[in-house]
């Protein structure tokens, strides 16, 4: 893996918990509250891991990263709103690929929030496709207007 990366434990789910909520604050506009919380992150560390960037100023950034069969899944990508704009999210992304394809994925999946209409762009540069859509779960993550889910999905090559 490389220099300045590693993956979460326990004990780093309160910095997880500020980060991911602070990246977010983008979020405000269509959502109520928080984007994460402690109970959350625990429970996403039980069914996958969080790859933390550091370097010698602290935590810059974060991904959530899942295997499912031969699919990976990555999700809350954060980068330090005072280290955005610097190719961090480059280098995470490129980072959560590697394991999934390290770990035998063929193909890794996400998931962006259709209001934030930046994004696909974004990830299409990175090589995802958009897939379809998915309901927002409005019950678990209160929101001021209606949502839903746009799916992305990249193949990876040179999986096992």
């Amino acid at each position: 893996m490389e220099s300045g990366f590693r993956f979460a434990t326990n004990a780093d789910v309160p910095a997880i918990v500020s980060l991911v909520n602070a990246a977010y604050q983008v979020e405000k506009f269509f959502k109520i509250g928080e984007r994460t919380h402690e109970g959350e992150v625990e429970t996403h560390l039980q069914s996958g891991r969080f790859l933390l960037l550091e370097d010698e100023r602290g935590l810059a950034g974060c991904i959530y990263v899942e295997l499912r069969g031969e699919r990976g899944y990555i999700g809350m990508l954060s980068v330090s709103p005072d280290r955005q704009r610097q190719g961090l999210g480059t280098r995470i992304m490129a980072a959560a690929e590697e394991f999934c394809r390290e770990m035998g994925a063929r193909f890794v999946d996400l998931t962006v929030v259709d209001k934030r209409t930046e994004l696909p762009p974004l990830y299409e540069r990175f090589g995802y496709r958009i897939t379809g859509t998915a309901p927002f779960p409005a019950e678990e993550m209160p929101v001021r207007m209606p949502c839903s889910f746009v799916t992305m999905s990249k193949p990876l090559m040179g999986g096992s």
